[in-house]
């Protein structure tokens, strides 16, 4: 009886180590005070999420659809309205966010690995 009160004491130390875990991490403003300033991060939050969008959609239109020819890209975008080019552009930045966060949390799992002998489940 004791020895699985001992295993279970155990386990849940190991649960409430919220440093070996990549999900649990404490994420704040703090972190990165270049992308945001303090006492103005809800300005370059918004800021962020208007503007990086839109220039990401410009970017791909003239590019992608628009095969660098700015006087195609300027009868492209005469016809596009800002919504449509945002939208482009945040769901570029939404992929390129999701893929740096599984290559984050890849990068988090082989390192806390290294420190840990191997164990079968």
């Amino acid at each position: 009886m004791e020895s699985t009160q001992v295993s279970y004491s155990a386990r849940e130390r190991r649960i409430q180590n919220t440093e070996d875990s990549f999900s649990q991490q404490k994420i704040t403003f703090e972190n990165a005070p270049l992308l945001f300033p303090p006492s103005l991060e809800k300005v370059f939050l918004l800021f962020y999420f208007i503007v990086l969008p839109y220039i990401a959609g410009l970017m791909f239109l003239f590019f992608y659809i628009g095969e660098g020819d700015i006087d195609l890209f300027f009868s492209i975008n005469e016809e596009s309205y800002f919504l449509f080019t945002w939208a482009i552009g945040y769901e570029i930045l939404a992929g390129i966010l999701i893929l740096y966060i599984v290559k984050s949390a890849l990068s988090f799992t082989t390192k806390n690995a290294k420190n840990q002998p191997f164990r079968r489940p």
